[in-house]
């Protein structure tokens, strides 16, 4: 059932609309327009209904704070006014409403609307996830990181919490696709994305394919402590797989794995911290391959031994 928000300071406005809706959709009300935008931020809501005269922030301004944030800026927003001259609609549309209904609320109408753009929201939503998805794998591309990777520290910077970044790559993978061939080394690819995928599988945890055959993975929560383990696994259960490598560099199939936990504080030092999990990738690469290295959030080094 598809999630929508209403947002009015009415509570008579709001249980009116609910109701006309409730059946079909899942409903959020907030009555300020404050506890709006934080349930905004929170919720993957497909549609926010949104009354544009409020007490304190009125619905234009909050509106306008929604476009401005990646995780609710592709979100459709209707605005519900009774002011019906052209100025205010206009100026609504500007700001990147994508319809008006007004008062007072003719079911049949709302409906008809709510149901139009909820289906507009989830066809581009599709179009979006396929111009994001790498076609071998079926993880995010490089498209689906960048995409995502900047909205996940925004989003530790926002609620302070610890960020961790980790880089791999497939060890010695121009060896294996000089003797297997390269349709071999597609599905080892494709073996790899989904074993780590499979490690990867909270609504916090973030996995991209990087290019060739690094990919980059982010977990959002976690102390570098907790990451470094989770990495760990994924490491080994690679390993497990028994995919057989040229015997003259490795028995199996293996990956590296350098990362860094953080609690950003700022948006503009992302790409330090990028740098330092590839350096760490670097170091697991130096130092034997086929084992994790990770920077806590004191720049403390952890080896994995082997």
């Amino acid at each position: 059932m598809e999630k929508v928000l209403i947002v009015d300071d009415s509570a008579l406005q709001a249980a009116h609309l609910k109701n006309i809706l409730h059946d079909e959709y899942d409903i959020t009300i907030a009555q300020t327009a404050e506890d709006g935008l934080r349930l905004a931020g929170i919720e993957n809501f497909s549609l926010i209904l949104l009354d544009v005269v409020m007490p304190g922030m009125d619905g234009f301004t909050l509106l306008k704070k929604l476009q401005e944030e990646i995780i609710t800026q592709n979100v459709p927003v209707i605005l519900i006014t009774g002011l019906s001259d052209a100025a205010n609609e206009q100026r609504g549309l500007i700001l990147g409403a994508v319809d008006y209904i007004t008062k007072p609320f003719n079911p049949m109408i709302v409906k008809a609307r709510v149901s139009t753009h909820i289906k507009l929201y989830q066809y581009r939503k599709q179009i979006e996830q396929q111009s994001m998805t790498d076609q071998l794998t079926g993880i995010a591309n490089r498209r689906g990181y960048e995409q995502n990777g900047i909205s996940k520290w925004k989003e530790a910077v926002r609620l302070h919490a610890p960020l961790s970044i980790c880089m791999f790559d497939i060890d010695r993978f121009k060896v294996y696709n000089d003797v297997f061939g390269h349709p071999a080394g597609d599905k080892v690819i494709s073996a790899v994305a989904q074993t780590a995928a499979s490690h990867l599988q909270r609504q916090t945890d973030f996995l991209a394919r990087y290019g060739g055959e690094e990919f980059i993975a982010f977990l959002l929560g976690d102390s570098s402590e907790q990451a470094f383990g989770h990495l760990k696994k994924i490491r080994q259960a690679v390993e497990n797989l028994h995919i057989p490598h040229d015997p003259s560099v490795s028995e199996w199939v293996t990956v590296s794995i350098g990362g860094v936990t953080v609690i950003p504080e700022t948006e503009s030092s992302y790409d330090l911290y990028l740098k330092i999990a590839d350096t760490m990738l670097y170091d697991a690469k130096k130092n034997g391959r086929n084992r994790v290295v990770w920077a806590d959030e004191r720049m403390n080094q952890f080896w994995e031994k082997k």
